[in-house]
């Protein structure tokens, strides 16, 4: 089965989810392909799919959200989990329980009625470089912490998951 592992990226985090993702299926036995959305040129050659976006004020990049709305239609028919990176490990303290909510807004901002088996929200790598001044600010005053975040073991037991689904259709 062809799967796509498609991703949007701004700091590479999101893309190297994307690529372990996508060893651990081919492992499992599975065809599939680590690429940036934005280079896909026949969605419709894959049989199911795992999509994913870094964060960014709570959405997904905008070439995810465009590969979303471009391919709807082929989406709505074959088995579709999703995934966005952003920095719920980062959170400490009182901040930490803001993390949970932030899910169903990603998911809220995706665009049209996206059928999809399953989402996650993970962790990625923050670095200071990748704020703004003002970022970093806030960042250091609500005690977060950089660093890569990045649950790997959680990430090969989900797609341990998504491998046994599809070997089961």
């Amino acid at each position: 089965m062809n799967v796509l592992v498609g991703y949007a990226t701004a700091h590479g985090s999101t893309r190297e989810i994307a690529q372990r993702l996508c060893s651990r299926l081919r492992a499992a036995g599975l065809n599939a392909e680590a690429r940036s959305l934005e280079t896909v040129d026949d969605a419709d050659a894959y049989r199911a799919f795992v999509l994913g976006s870094a964060v960014h004020g709570q959405a997904w990049l905008a070439p995810a959200k465009e590969f979303l709305r471009t391919h709807h239609d082929l989406l709505a028919a074959r088995p579709v989990w999703i995934f966005s990176v952003g920095m719920p490990g980062a959170l400490r303290g009182p901040w930490k329980r803001v993390a949970g909510t932030e899910e169903p807004v990603i998911v809220r901002d995706l665009p049209g009625p996206l059928s999809y088996r399953e989402h996650r929200l993970l962790s990625g790598v923050i670095a200071p470089q990748h704020l703004p001044l003002r970022g970093r600010v806030l960042f250091r005053l609500m005690g977060c912490r950089y660093g890569d975040l990045r649950d790997w073991p959680a990430i090969d037991t989900w797609a341990a998951d998504i491998a046994d689904t599809l070997s089961r259709t």
